[in-house]
């Protein structure tokens, strides 16, 4: 049912127009906001998780080969004192 009274059909019109000019602002925050902070965290030295896990799993390796080497070398000692 619309209404015959042309200033209700302006005041209506008024509101569609602001809530679409609303969400295109909020849009446009967003897609302002995420391009901002690509800018701030893009300059900094982040690495990838892949890499993480595989720097990771490397240093898990030569820890455990230092472990060994390690007790190589106190049998060593043990059978030069001994």
């Amino acid at each position: 049912m619309q209404s015959q009274n042309p200033l209700i059909a302006d005041f209506v019109k008024l509101a569609n127009s602001a809530a679409g000019t609303l969400a295109g602002m909020g849009r446009e925050a967003r897609e302002t906001a995420r391009e901002r902070a690509k800018e701030t965290f893009g300059g900094m030295d982040f690495v990838s998780r892949e890499e993480f896990d595989a720097v990771k799993m490397m240093a898990g390796k030569a820890r455990e080969e230092t472990e060994d080497l390690k007790a190589r070398v106190e049998a060593l000692e043990a059978r030069l004192e001994g």
